[in-house]
C-alpha cells in the first residue's frame, strides 16, 4: 500500500511538471509568434502579416498580445486596401478593450479611414476624442490633410459650428472663404475667423497697391482675333462676335476721347493658342499695362490669369460668367455677374413676387447648368421657397419633364386636359437653368398646356433661338434674367446703334438679341471711368460704390466681390422687351 501511495505521489509530481512546461511553452509560442508577425508587418507583407495576427487575436488569458495583434491586423488589412476589415477591427478594439493605452492611435487610425471614405463629421468627432498632447501635432497635420479636398464652404461652416475652437477647420474655412467673392456676412465673418484664431490677415485679405493716375492709361486686349483665317469680304466671319466686341471697345475710346479720357489700346491676337499667349507674356510692354481685356476662353485663361496676379495688374473678362476663371486671382474680375449669382438672384426674385413659394428646378448636363441649379436651390431654401424638385434632364431623358408637369389625370368634352397628376395650381414657379432648347422648350409647353399660374424664370440667351415664338413669352408671362439688356428706347442705346451704322455700314449685331459690339462698348466706358476718376488700382473705389450706372444697360454691382452683382429681369409687354422693377 505505501509503495502504490508513493507512486502516485511521483506520479502527480511528473505530471505537474508536464503541465508547468506546457505552460511555459504555450507564453513562449504567444511571443514568438507575435515577433513573427510584426516582422511580417514592418517588412511590408501584409498579407502574410495578417494570417500571422489573426492566430493572436482569440480570448487566452496567456496571450498577452490580444489588443496588439489586433490593431496590427487591421493595419495590415488598411494597407491592402480593405479598409472595411480594417475599420470593423478597430471598432471591435474599441468596444473590447476601452481603457487600452492606445486607444489615441485607434483613434488615429479609424479617423482617417472616415475621411478617406469622406465622412469629415465622424473623423473629427473620433479626433476630437483625443486628449493627449503629445499626439496634437498628428491629429493636425491628420485633419489638415483630410480636409484639402473640401472646398465647400457651407460644410465648412457646419464643421465650425460642431467644433468652434478647432484651429485647423478654422483656417480652412478662412482660406476658401478668401478664394470667393464674399457677401457682406461672408465677409464679416472672415473678419471674425482671422481674429479668433490670430490669422495674418494679409494672407486672406490681398489689398491692392495705392492707386495711380494717370494722364494717359494703357489697355491690353487679349482676344483670339485669328487674324490669319480673316477674309477681305464684307461676310460676317466664324469669329464675328470677337471682331464685334473690339470694335465696340474702340468707339467707347473714341467717345472717351472726346470726354477728356485717354485710352491706349494695345490688341493682341491669341489665336487661341497656349504658345503664342506664352510668347505676347514675355514682352517687357505687357508689364506696364494698366489693364488687361480677355482673354475670352477658359483654355487660354491660365497663364494670364498668374500673370496679372504676379505683376498686379488688374484684368477684365468682359463675357464670361464663369467665376472660376478669375477665383484664385485678387486682381481679376467678370464684367457679367456670375453663374453663382444669377441663380441666387432668381430665387431672390421668384421668393419676392410669388405667393405660392413651391418651385421646381430643371437643368442640363454642363457644369454651368449645375452651377445655376445649385446656387438657385440654396438661395431658394434660405428664402422661404419650397423646392419640390431639382431634375437634371439629358437628350435621353428629356420626357421627364412633361412626365413631370404635364401628365394628365382628367380631360374635358375634347379631350383637352383638365387636371394633372401635379395639381393645377400646386406650382408656383420653374427656374429653368438651361440655355439648351430641348429643356426650356419642354418647360414652356407643359406650362402652356396646364394653363395655370406658373412662372417661368429663365435665360435672355433663350431669345436668340427660334425654339419659342416670342408671344408666348408674353402670353406666359415669362421672366428673363438678363444683365446685358438695353431697353429699344434708351437715347444712349440708339445713339449707339447710329453710330455703329455710320462707321461700320451695317447693324451692330445679326443675331435676334445678343450684341456684342453694344457689350464693348458698355464695358470699354465703363473701364475708362472707372480709370479716369480712380486710377489703375479702382478696385476699392469700386467696391465701396453702390450700384453703378450703366451707360447702354441698367447699371453694375461689384460691393460685394469681384464679380458685377446685379442681374436684372426683362419680360413682354405689349409685344416690347422690358425691364422689371424691382423692390429695393
Amino acid at each position: 500500500m505505501h509503495r502504490t501511495v508513493r507512486y502516485a505521489g511521483v506520479l502527480m509530481i511528473a505530471i505537474g511538471f508536464v503541465l508547468s512546461a506546457n505552460h511555459s511553452f504555450a507564453q513562449t509560442d504567444y511571443k514568438q509568434q507575435y515577433t513573427i508577425a510584426k516582422k511580417l508587418y514592418t517588412e511590408g507583407k501584409y498579407n502574410l502579416a495578417m494570417e500571422s495576427f489573426k492566430k493572436l487575436i482569440p480570448y487566452d488569458q496567456n496571450n498577452p498580445y490580444r489588443e496588439y495583434a489586433s490593431f496590427y491586423y487591421a493595419l495590415s488589412a488598411y494597407n491592402q486596401n480593405f479598409k472595411a476589415v480594417a475599420k470593423d477591427m478597430l471598432g471591435q478594439i474599441k468596444s473590447l478593450y476601452p481603457s487600452w493605452d492606445k486607444m489615441d492611435e485607434v483613434n488615429i487610425w479609424l479617423a482617417k479611414i472616415h475621411f478617406d471614405n469622406k465622412d469629415y463629421f465622424q473623423g473629427m468627432k473620433l479626433l476630437g476624442e483625443i486628449k493627449n498632447d503629445k499626439t496634437r501635432k498628428e491629429v493636425a497635420y491628420l485633419k489638415k490633410q483630410a480636409l484639402i479636398p473640401v472646398t465647400d464652404v457651407e460644410t465648412l461652416k457646419m464643421m465650425l459650428e460642431e467644433y468652434p475652437k478647432d484651429e485647423v477647420i478654422g483656417e480652412k474655412l478662412a482660406r476658401e472663404l478668401s478664394k470667393n467673392q464674399l457677401q457682406l456676412e461672408d465677409q464679416k465673418l472672415l473678419e471674425s475667423l482671422i481674429s479668433r484664431f490670430d490669422l495674418k490677415k494679409e494672407d486672406y485679405f490681398i489689398e491692392a497697391p495705392e492707386t495711380i493716375h494717370k494722364d494717359v492709361y494703357t489697355v491690353s486686349v487679349m482676344f483670339p482675333f485669328v487674324v490669319t483665317r480673316i477674309d477681305a469680304t464684307t461676310s460676317r466671319k466664324p469669329n464675328q462676335f470677337v471682331l464685334d466686341l473690339y470694335e465696340g471697345m474702340m468707339m467707347a475710346v473714341d467717345t472717351l476721347a472726346k470726354q477728356g479720357v485717354k485710352i491706349n489700346v494695345r490688341a493682341y491676337d491669341t489665336e487661341r493658342r497656349p504658345d503664342k499667349i506664352k510668347s505676347m507674356l514675355l514682352m517687357s510692354e505687357m508689364k506696364s499695362t494698366d489693364l488687361i481685356v480677355g482673354p475670352l476662353y477658359s483654355e487660354e485663361n491660365t497663364m494670364v490669369q498668374e500673370f496679372s496676379q504676379v505683376n498686379q495688374i488688374n484684368l477684365f473678362n468682359p463675357i464670361s460668367n464663369n467665376y472660376e476663371l478669375i477665383r484664385q486671382n485678387p486682381y481679376g474680375f467678370l464684367f457679367q455677374p456670375s453663374n453663382e449669382s444669377i441663380g441666387s438672384e432668381s430665387a431672390e426674385y421668384l421668393a419676392a413676387t410669388k405667393r405660392n413659394r413651391k418651385c421646381m428646378v430643371f437643368y442640363g448636363e454642363s457644369k454651368r447648368d449645375s452651377t445655376l441649379a445649385a446656387n438657385f436651390v440654396a438661395k431658394a431654401r434660405e428664402s422661404g421657397l419650397k423646392v419640390l424638385r431639382a431634375e437634371r434632364v439629358t437628350k435621353e431623358s428629356s420626357r421627364k419633364i412633361i412626365e413631370i408637369l404635364a401628365t394628365p389625370t382628367e380631360f374635358d368634352e375634347f379631350k383637352y386636359p383638365t387636371q394633372f397628376t401635379l395639381r393645377k395650381d400646386s406650382l408656383g414657379s420653374v427656374f429653368v437653368a438651361s440655355d439648351d432648347p430641348l429643356i426650356y422648350s419642354k418647360v414652356i409647353s407643359c406650362v402652356e398646356t396646364r394653363k395655370d399660374s406658373v412662372t417661368i424664370v429663365g435665360s435672355e440667351n433663350w431669345l436668340d433661338q427660334s425654339a419659342v415664338d416670342y408671344s408666348k413669352y408674353e402670353s406666359l408671362g415669362i421672366k428673363l434674367y438678363a444683365p446685358n439688356f438695353s431697353a429699344d428706347n434708351n437715347p444712349a442705346y440708339r445713339a449707339f446703334q447710329r453710330k455703329f451704322v455710320k462707321e461700320h455700314g451695317r447693324n451692330s449685331s445679326s443675331a435676334a438679341y445678343t450684341n456684342y459690339a453694344k457689350i464693348g462698348y458698355d464695358f470699354m466706358l465703363f473701364a475708362g471711368q472707372m480709370l479716369k476718376k480712380h486710377g489703375v488700382y479702382f478696385q476699392d473705389a469700386l467696391q465701396k460704390s453702390k450700384q453703378v450706372p450703366g451707360y447702354l444697360s441698367s447699371g453694375y454691382d461689384f460691393t460685394e466681390g469681384r464679380t458685377n452683382q446685379y442681374v436684372p429681369f426683362i419680360e413682354f409687354q405689349n409685344g416690347k422687351l422690358v425691364e422689371i422693377q424691382r423692390a429695393n
